[in-house]
């Protein structure tokens, strides 16, 4: 299939799959705060990090989660993901991550942007039609990222735990699916 073959680009980042060696990257990430703050699973040492790989491992092999680590020369400075809970559901979920010493430079708009190129491309035969990115409601710099990857801003949705805040529902849908109205 295309989508296996393939993988998001983006002006002046690589993005690829995550690797049994970005572990250390991925503990060294996850000692911000504030990624920690917006993020639910800890990725405080190996264990915990092969933990976090082997869940995107399994999604990518179950085609419901297509993570890649965002490399900037030759640094992981980010991730985004693309989660499909039903392969072939006209919807998915767009995430992502920055770290601390790549926020500011534009990284989660182009890395947001490549995957969301890519994902309407490998998946527009199996029905994709919108991806959705949320965030809680006090996020204001994910506001600023869904906006200028051009996820415009749908909706409030009700805090649900484990999430304590309201938060935001950002949606984008592919640019040659046309309303149909009854």
């Amino acid at each position: 299939m295309k989508h296996l073959t393939t993988r998001p680009t983006a002006d002046g980042l690589l993005l690829r799959p995550f690797e049994d060696a970005d572990a250390p990257a991925l503990i060294e990430a996850y000692r911000d705060t504030t990624l920690r703050h917006y993020t639910r699973t800890p990725v405080d040492d190996a264990e915990q990090a092969a933990r976090w790989l082997d869940v995107q491992y399994q999604g990518r092999a179950a085609g419901t989660r297509y993570a890649f680590a965002v490399l900037e020369a030759g640094e992981l400075v980010g991730n985004v993901v693309l989660k499909r809970g039903t392969p072939g559901a006209e919807h998915a979920e767009v995430g992502y991550w920055t770290a601390a010493a790549a926020r500011g430079r534009g990284v989660a708009p182009r890395a947001v942007e490549g995957l969301t190129a890519w994902a309407f491309d490998a998946f527009a035969e199996d029905g994709l039609r919108r991806l959705d990115l949320l965030h809680e409601g006090d996020n204001d710099a994910s506001c600023r990222v869904a906006e200028k990857s051009g996820y415009p801003f749908a909706r409030i949705l009700p805090a649900f735990p484990p999430y304590p805040l309201d938060g935001h529902l950002h949606s984008r849908k592919r640019l040659d699916t046309t309303e149909r109205h009854p």
